[in-house]
């Protein structure tokens, strides 16, 4: 792997974990409450590979609580 690959990776997952949690602390502040959020991320492959797709595409999911 190089390191400009490197590089964009950590680039996309701190944009989405900066955004991530933007997004999840606005939507307290909107809906406070006393549950726990249930959380599910997913990152997903939605690359175009044409005639030649991988045989599996890159498929994540995480599940997790968020107290409040």
């Amino acid at each position: 792997m190089s390191d400009q690959t490197q590089q964009d990776v950590r680039r996309l997952l701190k944009t989405f974990g900066i955004q991530a949690d933007e997004a999840i602390m606005a939507h307290i502040s909107q809906y406070p409450g006393e549950v726990p959020l249930q959380l599910r991320l997913i990152l997903e492959d939605v690359t175009d590979y044409g005639d030649a797709p991988p045989d599996k595409k890159l498929y994540l999911e995480i599940e997790g609580t968020v107290g409040r």
